[in-house]
């Protein structure tokens, strides 16, 4: 009875409560109400328009129809591409393209089957791991720090993530080695990762209090902070191995050729896998950058973004678009796939996997213009880097200048065209954000630039979340 009489109550207080009726200055007042009510004429065009729109995609409705015959799957410069892979429901795609890159070297140097791939699972595996300890460390190296400090929202915000970058790769690889993905296959978990992530994001969140308490008691030693962070680490890798399976120290695997034929059966630690068939030097792979906010030829560091707490941050030179594609070109003519990365979602044709910035006429559907160049798009929020892919053709006109771009995508081979996203060369020079290119591509004056001090920026920086 009490229950309902407070029920009762605050519905009666509620209800006694005045309609406002002055506004502040910058609020929609009645007669401004008014005015936009009455800017909408409801002509007969209009309540066509409103009735296709309320019950359709807005995509298929803006579907730009002159624009339909212009699709084009010829390249003349194309690396050939093997079975394409799926990342599922995951944020996995910088682990994906990179072993992408990899694997192509591999198949193409021992002649192995096409639909060989590298196990994404174990490398996933440490990459968590890692990724657990480079926060822990984080909240002890900032526990002087406030909550309020942007550094420590931030680590807050951000425990744990399944989305990456190339520096990733390079420093996992480096670090642990790789298998094949026989030797540890993929579970639901590593395919659909937001429960596993979720849960393990809560546990961190809750260890890093328990850590910046600790700090604060005067009685509490380094040691002791170490040896604390390793007990919650332990609960990290039990996750992670219920989850994902615990990684193998060793394993057996045979080597078979592209017909089938077997070659050798050989018993591998992941580090002598990686040595065999993964044996890049990393430090040859240099990120360039296409970034008009900031200012070009500089070299730019982005704080705590790496997966590895003793590995490296992600550095990158920011040039102009013509520059990045000749690199592009220059490496695809030489058979060599790159890490690619884009706003993928933007002007993306799903049916066709056809990415055109005429794809969709939403100007002549809503009657407005959406007229922001690459900077103020970055500016405002409305473009950022999402998603990483295998750059692996380009067509070139009589001129040798760019029509089109292809990259090898890893959402499984029904998607788009046959697993393959096509770009246009005016798309890949609106949206394409980041690439990964090879030392021997890259001229001697723009190499050069990468010797001098990078300009570090903040973690939060909105346009450099990780690529999933």
């Amino acid at each position: 009875m009490k229950k309902l009489f407070f029920i009762l109550l605050g519905c009666c207080t509620f209800l006694l409560v005045p309609a406002q009726t002055v506004t502040k200055n910058g609020g929609l007042s009645n007669d401004q109400l008014q005015t936009l009510k009455s800017s909408y004429k409801a002509t007969a065009s209009d309540k066509a328009l409103r009735n296709a729109v309320v019950t359709n995609d807005i995509n298929k409705l803006a579907k730009n129809y002159d624009n339909a015959t212009v699709f084009d799957a010829h390249f003349s410069n194309q690396v050939p591409s093997k079975a394409i892979t799926d990342q599922e429901s995951s944020g996995r795609c910088w682990m994906f393209t990179g072993m992408n890159v990899l694997r192509s070297k591999a198949i193409r140097k021992y002649n192995l089957p096409s639909d060989f791939q590298f196990s994404q699972c174990y490398t996933f595996f440490w990459d968590q791991l890692e990724k657990s300890n480079l926060f822990l460390q984080a909240i002890l190296d900032n526990r002087a720090k406030s909550m309020d400090d942007e550094t420590v929202k931030w680590l807050f915000q951000n425990p744990l993530s399944d989305g990456g970058q190339f520096t990733g790769i390079a420093n996992l690889v480096a670090k642990y080695g790789i298998m094949p993905k026989d030797a540890m296959p993929e579970t639901y978990s590593s395919n659909h990762t937001s429960q596993i992530s979720s849960l393990i994001k809560l546990k961190l969140r809750e260890d890093a209090l328990i850590l910046r308490e600790m700090a604060n008691n005067k009685g509490t030693t380094e040691k002791m902070l170490q040896d604390k962070k390793m007990e919650m680490l332990q609960t990290v890798y039990r996750m992670l191995v219920i989850a994902f399976g615990e990684p193998p120290a060793e394993f057996t695997w045979t080597q078979r050729d592209a017909k089938g034929n077997v070659v050798s059966t050989e018993t591998y630690t992941p580090k002598s896998f990686a040595a065999k068939f993964a044996n890049d030097d990393f430090t040859t792979y240099y990120m360039v950058m296409n970034d008009p906010t900031r200012e070009y030829y500089k070299v730019y560091e982005i704080e705590y973004d790496r997966h590895v707490y003793d590995g490296n941050n992600w550095k990158y030179l920011n040039l102009p678009m013509e520059e990045i594609a000749q690199m592009a070109i220059a490496s695809l003519k030489d058979s060599t796939m790159m890490y690619f990365s884009c706003d993928v979602g933007k002007f993306l044709d799903r049916d066709k996997g056809y990415m055109d910035v005429n794809n969709f006429d939403y100007g002549s559907l809503f009657n407005t213009t959406f007229g922001m160049d690459k900077k103020q798009r970055i500016q405002t929020y409305a473009s950022l880097s999402s998603h990483a892919m295998t750059l692996c053709a380009v067509d070139l006109d009589k001129d040798g200048k760019p029509i089109k771009w292809m990259v090898e995508n890893s959402w499984g081979s029904k998607y788009g065209h046959n697993g393959f996203l096509i770009m246009t060369n005016e798309w890949f020079n609106e949206y394409m954000f980041r690439l990964v290119v090879e030392k021997k591509y890259i001229p001697a004056a723009t190499l050069k630039l990468f010797d001098q001090k990078p300009i570090m920026l903040p973690a939060w920086d909105p346009l450099f979340a990780p690529e999933e």
